[in-house]
This record gives C-alpha cells, structure tokens and sequence, in this order.
C-alpha cells in the first residue's frame, strides 16, 4: 500500500510540476523520483529487492543498504536509454550538418512554390508527410524527417510550431500501432499463444480505427491551416520573394552552403534513410557513419568540421540529456517496485460487476496506463492479469489485446518517451503547454479508436 501511494505521489507531483512550469522537464525527470525513492528507502520499502541483488536475507537489509542501491538503479536506467541517446547524438549533428550545407533548400523552395503561401496547404502537407513517414514505426524518424523538412517553412511563413509539433506527434501516434510498431509487437508476444491473435488479425481489428484517425487528423490539419490563414493570411509570393525567403540569412550561412555537393548528400540521406527503414543496419550506426561522412564530404578542413560539431552540438545535447534523464526516471520508477505497484492499483479499483464492460475497461484503463507506464510495464505486467479476468466475462485474447491498443492515443504524450524531447527542443515548445494542446486532439482519436472497435465488433463495449 505505501509503495502504491508513493507511486501515485510522485507521478501527480511531477506532471503537476512540468505542466505548470515550476521544473523544466530535466531537472524534474532527475529530482522528483529520486526524492521519492529516498524517501521510500527511509520507509524501508525496498527490502526485498536489495536482498535480491547482494543475495542476502531480508533481515539483514540495512537502510543504508537501500540507499545505497538507488545509485545502481539510476545507472541501469541510463543504460536503458543510452543507445537511443547516443543514437540522437549523431541523428541530430548529421541532419544538423545537411541543413548547413543546404541539402534541403531546393525541398523547401518547392514545397513553398506548391503551397504559394497558403497555411492551410503547408499544415495538410505536414500532416500527410509525418504519416507517410511513421510507416516505419519510428517517432525519431518521423521527427527528424518532418522538422528538418518544415521547419524552414513554417519559420518563413510566420507559421506556430506548435502545430508542427503536434501534427506529427499525432499522425505518428496512429501509425505507431502498425504490427512492426512498438506496442502492437507487444501485444502480440504477450498474447500470442492465445487462439486468433497475430500480426493479421490485430491489423485487421484496428484498421478502421486507423483509416478514420488520418481523415480526422487531415481535418484537423485543414482546420489549424484556416486558423493561421486567418492570422497570417496568403501570402502571394513571386519568385524573387521566394527566393529571397529561402536566402542565406547572412554572410556566414552563406559561406557553409554547399551547393556542388547536393547530389553526393542526397543519394547520403537517402541511403541512411532507406536503410533506417529497411533494418539494415542499427540507427546509431548509420548516423554515426553519416555524421562522419557528411564533415568530411562537405568541409574538407579539420578546422570547418571543429566548427560544424561545435555549432551544432548544443542542440544536440539538450535532447541528449532529457534522454538520458527519462531512463533515470524510468531507471528509479520501475526497479523501486513503483511501476508494478501502480499498475496492481489500476487493476484493483474495477469492481469485478463491471465484468461484461471488460473490454471497454481494458482500452480506458489503456490510456492513463500507457500515459504513466512505460509500454514494457503496461504491456507485460498489466495486460496479462487485465486478459485472464477478460476470459472469465467471455472476452476473447484478439478483443482484449486490441482493447489494450486503443489508450495509445495518448501514449507519444508521455515523458518517458524520449524521442518527444528532440521534436520539443526542434520546434522550440513547452513541455505542459504541447502535452495540454496534443491532448485535445488526441482525446478525438481515441474516441474514434473506441466508436470504431465497436461498430466493427473488434472490441465489444459489454457482453
């Protein structure tokens, strides 16, 4: 019980801190949970998981003992998000390195002439872009492909970043639930070995959800393009004014241009692209070869490539260390035990008469589950007991695993998931303020994921 209260605790304090600014995001990944882990050390709640590590009796446990193995669990925790940290790293520097280099200038001098100004082109463009790229499955992906591509636009029409940042939050968050995705390969290793439940039926129980979700978030974007029409209007552009909103800033942006070499950098990006996409090889390791090429093909002196590192790195480094502080927080929330005693709490406060709504229980309680969860801990420690109680109202493994996917509209919104943080630092937004304005649309999405699994009988409301 006390471990459950202290897991709601510090949960509550910290989207309460974040979300009304009183912490920036990194120092309150790093300080709220380890106060609330010391404090549970104080309590002598830890126990028997120190006995576990250093293979002692539970009597023998000191407190000093439980302090003591806070500092292994945050290391582990690191290590959980290292190799996505460091992927970053290099993900950032080589887009970073293109950008300088002018590899998306011609990109962003077309897609203005096709938009001619208009809001409302760019934002569909935005929507339909970040779709197509979260084919594959990945939220850096899509960040990096969309921001790079958009940015630059957005900044030349006057456009809000805000909703650059939650058109393709959202739009990744549908395609995420792909077979290939995250939580859909969750669902299915979980439940796999249940009768009817593979990558084909899970596909075909949430594909009207996911066809009416991309129309939703197409009028979505046609909605928030009229708005910053309205704002910003039309902007009829002749093709000197083009150019000139896509020039040089200045003088030393200009010097870093590179423009004989726009061939060699895009066959570059494509190759890492398709590749990323494919499975070829790990992402780390194609951005860190990238990275390396891009400086040597584009600046030639060790000098220029000191410089391109140097500039570029701050931004990278911001991303870099909420990555890592999101594995401390993960580090210290899921070894201290918190993570499983909230998750038995979501599962004990549904009365068992509410048994023949089992199914629509399973997808409402998804949603704040995969918010305040990392996908790991919902999938594998709370599906599994929500599945067995689902049997015994009549429900089938397919509707309850497809139950559990429908709260994942909410999912991209949390802070323990890290590529968030690149596409926050990107587009320069507030943590609580994308969480409040994301969330508004994606209550639509999930109310659509639910009217659809029931119209199409995937996941009955009541038996």
């Amino acid at each position: 019980m006390a471990l459950t209260i202290l897991a709601w605790a510090m949960i509550i304090v910290f989207l309460g801190l974040v979300m009304t600014k009183k912490l920036q995001p990194f120092t309150a990944l790093v300080l709220i949970p380890l106060i609330f882990t010391v404090v549970g050390a104080f309590l002598g709640l830890y126990k028997e998981q120190v006995a576990i590590a250093n293979e002692i009796s539970v009597s023998s446990v000191t407190l000093w003992d439980q302090i003591k193995i806070i500092g292994q669990w945050t290391v582990d925790g690191v290590g959980q998000t290292s190799g996505t940290g460091i992927m970053l790293l290099f993900a950032i520097l080589f887009f970073a390195i293109m950008l300088n280099a002018g590899l998306f200038d011609p990109v962003t001098k077309a897609m203005i002439k096709i938009a001619k100004g208009d809001p409302v082109k760019v934002l569909l463009g935005t929507a339909v872009v970040a779709a197509a790229v979260s084919l594959n499955g990945d939220g850096t992906t899509t960040t990096l492909i969309c921001c790079t591509a958009f940015i630059p636009i957005y900044k030349k029409l006057n456009l809000k970043m805000m909703n650059l940042a939650v058109l393709v939050v959202l739009m990744n968050t549908i395609m995420n639930l792909l077979p290939w995705g995250g939580p859909t390969a969750r669902v299915i290793s979980v439940l796999g070995n249940q009768p009817g439940v593979n990558d084909q039926t899970i596909l075909k129980a949430l594909i009207p959800g996911m066809v009416v979700s991309i129309i939703y978030m197409l009028g979505v974007s046609i909605y928030l393009g009229l708005k910053e029409r309205k704002r910003v209007g039309i902007q009829t552009l002749t093709i000197e004014e083009i150019e000139s909103l896509t020039a040089p800033a200045n003088a030393e942006e200009e010097a870093l241009k590179r423009p004989q070499n726009l061939i060699i950098n895009a066959i570059l990006t494509i190759g890492i692209i398709v590749m990323l996409i494919k499975g070829t090889f790990p992402s780390m390791f194609l951005f860190l070869v990238g990275t390396t090429l891009a400086l040597m093909i584009n600046y030639k002196k060790i000098s220029e490539q000191k410089a391109r590192i140097q500039d570029n790195a701050g931004d990278a480094l911001q991303v870099v260390i909420l990555v890592f502080a999101a594995g401390i927080f993960m580090g210290l929330f899921t070894s201290s035990g918190m993570s499983d005693a909230l998750a038995a709490s979501l599962i004990k406060i549904i009365p068992t008469s509410f048994g023949r709504f089992w199914g629509l229980i399973t997808a409402i309680v998804s949603a704040p589950g995969t918010f305040l969860l990392s996908n790991d801990a919902f999938y594998y420690g709370v599906l599994p007991v929500f599945a067995e109680a689902g049997y015994q109202y009549g429900f089938t493994a397919l509707e309850l695993g497809t139950a559990s996917l429908l709260g994942q509209a909410f999912h991209l919104l949390s802070p323990l998931v890290p590529f968030i943080y690149l596409l926050l630092n990107l587009t320069g937004q507030d943590m609580g303020e994308w969480q409040r304005e994301s969330a508004k649309w994606a209550s639509g999405i999930f109310i659509i994921f639910i009217a659809l699994a029931a119209i199409t009988g995937s996941v009955p409301l009541f038996k």
